[in-house]
């Protein structure tokens, strides 16, 4: 599969050494010289200095044979030309980032066939783990049948130190499954002789109404919160005050330019805008956080937002959420005082792979502190697995399958369970394992 990437930003940058790490044919194009020679030297790929919406620059990047151009540049316009431009010289699908809402309405006749925005996908993403307090991931699928839980598991956890094919036989009147472990940053797929730790960042998937016994099964402790506290004055700050403002929560927001503070509150009015520096204790103290409150530090800097979520945790704040360039500090991070972590590029991956894993992939979900993957597929009339059990399917030990919806019919299946033609499957793969569990489902 041959793919072009617009742009060698944050989310650029992450997309092409993904999917160059992957073997598909990787070709980068960005304007910035030096830039472009950084991503050279770490990349396993081409990368072209240019225009990305310059057909000569296009051309140079072999559009012409080209099966998908992700066009992630910091420029709307420049995303939506590029996906013209490219269009007309026979690239067969086209994504772009166009963040100005003003600039999506007839995109599609300009040959954008699918437009992300990673920000507003983060700030309701964020709203879901205010609201899940504990959780550090909340993955819907099967529209919204089937929700895939993310948490540390605590001491206190059913889970801790058992085997989990005794433990589902004692709880077997509701399904759940633990589809992967993240243990001292190293992933474990999950089977029945696996033993759960104290500590582990667990991956559990069951039916929406089961969402609450699986919080309890990790040992997650769900608190109420009523006021959120957003550090920094990012686009992905603004967009997170106004889903929690709309969700009725009580919003603070605070950041260290004078100027921008004004700004907030006129755009802002419901919310308190405070000036300051957040990583300085004295300004969270006259806060007087609480165990009602969520501190989100959205800042542009990595280290900027780990100090503020360990100043907010040590001043009583019930949950702290970073935003994270860098996905390895996540995992060296949380359980430490930094309860869930977002990441534009990890969303905007998301978005994105569905488009470039084969057959009728629904949804596919990354995640900050494993390289495994949560796909959704939609199963063919013509897949090896139809028919079969799962039990009978011989899968890689690298691959779980974690639900099935099926008609009005939704739930985690056992080895027991036949593969029906249109049966929605959700699985969990590592990278290795990846495209050959998709042909057993979805063959090209």
């Amino acid at each position: 599969m041959k793919i072009i990437v617009v742009g060698a930003g944050a989310v650029g940058s992450y997309l092409a050494k993904l999917l160059s790490s992957e073997g598909k044919d990787v070709h980068v194009i960005e304007s910035d010289e030096e830039r472009a020679a950084e991503m050279q030297e770490a990349l396993d790929a081409l990368v072209i200095v240019g225009n990305g919406a310059s057909a000569a620059t296009l051309e140079e990047a072999g559009a012409r044979n080209a099966d998908l151009l992700i066009a992630v540049s910091n420029s709307d316009g420049v995303n939506i030309l590029a996906c013209h431009t490219a269009r007309q010289l026979g690239v067969k699908r086209t994504v772009a980032r166009v963040e100005d809402p003003g600039l999506r309405e007839g995109v599609d006749q300009l040959g954008v066939d699918v437009v992300i925005d990673p920000s507003a996908t983060a700030a309701q993403e964020l709203v879901t783990l205010v609201k899940e307090t504990g959780v550090s991931e909340m993955v819907h699928f099967a529209d919204g049948k089937l929700v895939l839980l993310g948490g540390i598991v605590t001491p206190q956890s059913p889970l801790a130190r058992q085997p989990l094919s005794q433990l589902r036989l004692r709880s077997a009147e509701w399904g759940w499954v633990v589809a992967a472990l993240v243990r001292h940053g190293k992933t474990i797929v999950a089977h029945g002789d696996t033993q759960v730790l104290a500590g582990d960042h667990a991956l559990l998937m069951t039916t929406a109404d089961n969402v609450e016994r699986a919080t309890k099964l990790l040992g997650l402790r769900k608190v109420r919160i009523d006021r959120v506290v957003i550090v920094g004055s990012t686009r992905l700050g603004e967009l997170t005050a106004e889903e929690m403002i709309k969700n009725g929560f009580s919003v603070v927001l605070v950041d260290r330019d004078r100027a921008r503070c004004s700004q907030l509150a006129s755009r802002h009015p419901k919310a308190v805008v405070v000036h300051g520096d957040a990583t300085d204790p004295d300004v969270l103290s006259e806060l007087e956080l609480g165990p009602s409150d969520a501190v989100l530090s959205l800042t542009g800097w990595d280290e900027v937002n780990i100090t503020v979520c360990l100043v907010a945790k040590a001043l009583g704040a019930a949950s702290t959420i970073a935003r994270f360039n860098r996905i390895r500090y996540v995992s060296l991070l949380s359980g430490i005082g930094i309860d869930a972590a977002v990441s534009s590029r990890l969303l905007a991956a998301s978005a994105i792979l569905r488009f470039v894993r084969h057959g009728r992939i629904q949804q596919v979900v990354t995640f900050s502190d494993t390289d495994a993957e949560a796909i959704e597929v939609e199963v063919t009339e013509n897949a090896p697995a139809v028919g079969k059990s799962l039990i009978d399917l011989e899968l890689p030990r690298g691959v779980v399958i974690g639900g099935i919806s099926r008609g009005e019919t939704t739930f985690v299946p056992d080895g027991s369970t036949r593969i029906r033609a249109g049966d929605h499957l959700i699985f969990f793969a590592l990278p290795k394992d990846i495209e050959a569990s998709s042909a057993l489902f979805a063959p090209r």
